[in-house]
């Protein structure tokens, strides 16, 4: 929450002239947070409860954490590519496109939020070896939850290019857009665990 908070303060006076500051100067109503808490929810609801066994709850904790990796890694380039940006690109043609329209990335955003996913995906890694902790993961896992946090924001990217604020898509704002994000790289990254144990038979 305070990295994604700084990130959304930097060049504030700079964002809000160019007219893509965050509305209500960031606060969230109840649709954000339930659009950015939403999968993590349901992850943490299957793991403090026990569904499954050992290797269903490292699951759960995978999906979690790959859940808080995406979004931070999502605010974060968002933020920093508005902030710091020096040329933004629609994602589905590489066009250079203005700072803020809807699915435009930028090299110093995306920069900051692979780095982002990274501190925090470690931060699980290094909290101790309790597998009581819902957010405990391994080295692996880290690994796991950095590459599906950066294909679940392409996949946001993408979404935000093709249909967001387009005729029939009215319903598709940033809320949504984060539900399906959030929950892409959360279902991504337990998907590839499971490929992982299944090849290997770790």
């Amino acid at each position: 929450m305070l990295l994604g908070n700084c990130s959304y303060k930097s060049e504030m006076a700079q964002k809000e002239a160019q007219g893509v500051a965050e509305k209500r100067k960031g606060r969230r109503g109840p649709g954000s947070v339930i659009g950015s808490s939403a999968a993590g929810c349901v992850c943490a609801f299957l793991s403090i409860f026990r569904v499954g066994d050992e290797a269903f709850l490292a699951l759960w904790r995978l999906g979690f954490v790959a859940s808080f990796c995406t979004k931070l890694s999502d605010t974060v380039s968002s933020e920093i590519g508005k902030a710091y940006g020096k040329i933004t690109y629609l994602v589905t043609t590489f066009k250079v496109v203005p700072t803020g329209t809807e699915g435009a990335i930028s090299a110093e955003g995306t920069l900051a939020g692979l780095l982002a996913s990274i501190l925090l995906a470690s931060i699980g890694c290094l909290m101790g070896e309790d597998s009581r902790r819902l957010y405990q993961i391994n080295v692996p896992d880290v690994v796991i939850c950095v590459i599906a946090s950066q294909i679940a924001n392409v996949g946001e990217s993408i979404i935000g290019a093709a249909f967001q604020d387009k005729e029939g898509f009215q319903w598709l704002n940033n809320d949504a857009v984060n539900v399906i994000n959030i929950s892409v790289g959360s279902i991504l990254a337990v998907l590839m665990q499971l490929v992982i144990l299944q090849k290997w038979g770790a």
